[in-house]
């Protein structure tokens, strides 16, 4: 699904990926883990297509990302790739149902194309209800689900999750960890989440730790 080879990435003198390398399969929840600073983001940023790495290639789906130039790779990462942060980064003027359509609507689906796949995902993370809901009106909680159905909505390759639950209680942060874990089962969708949380990354099918710039293969192992 995803494979990174010898990925660098400084800013200024200041050299955060030092040569990471790795894989990741169809359906894996990959957790990647290191103390503040490590480069966590900076791996996911890359990996999403965020920022450009100094040096290395990725791959998504067999397609080489790092050689595609701006228009072809803001059309990639709109039909593959899921973002949610710490911060939800939902737009205040707009309801539940709108903000997770957005996606839809930049890839050049109907309204009702979009509204469809958009009611499918509010009731999988129940939250029907809150359709017509603006996000002042949500919990937090309540708002990363939608945060995570916008990701969800054009069923990328691969969901980044950047501190996802780095914001909530730990009664919110205990549903949606296990709502990553529902998600894959029933979509077979595929997460790499960068996590200070130590219950979610322990329940992960991999955890990766990221020391000095570095992924150690001995850090790349089943949970």
């Amino acid at each position: 699904m995803l494979e990174a080879r010898n990925i660098h990435k400084s800013y200024g003198k200041l050299e955060v990926l030092k040569g990471i390398d790795l894989s990741v399969e169809k359906g894996e929840i990959v957790s990647i883990v290191g103390a503040s600073g490590a480069g966590k983001s900076t791996l996911l940023h890359v990996l999403g297509t965020i920022e450009k790495a100094d040096k290395g290639a990725v791959s998504i789906r067999n397609v080489d990302i790092t050689s595609l130039n701006d228009k072809a790779l803001s059309g990639f990462r709109n039909k593959n790739i899921g973002f949610v942060f710490q911060f939800h980064h939902l737009l205040p003027e707009f309801t539940a149902l709108e903000n997770i359509c957005i996606p839809q609507y930049i890839a050049g689906k109907t309204r009702k194309e979009a509204e469809d796949k958009a009611f499918f995902l509010l009731d999988l993370l129940s939250l029907t209800d809150r359709a017509e809901h603006k996000p002042s009106e949500l919990s937090g909680g309540e708002q990363q689900r939608v945060a995570i159905a916008r990701a969800l909505i054009n069923e990328p390759a691969v969901v980044f999750a950047d501190e996802p639950s780095g914001n909530l209680d730990s009664q919110n942060s205990q549903v949606l960890h296990k709502m990553f874990f529902d998600l894959r089962d029933k979509l077979g969708q595929t997460f790499i989440i960068a996590t200070h949380n130590k219950e979610l990354a322990g329940m992960a099918d991999r955890r990766m730790i990221i020391k000095d710039g570095v992924i150690n293969p001995e850090n790349n192992k089943p949970v």
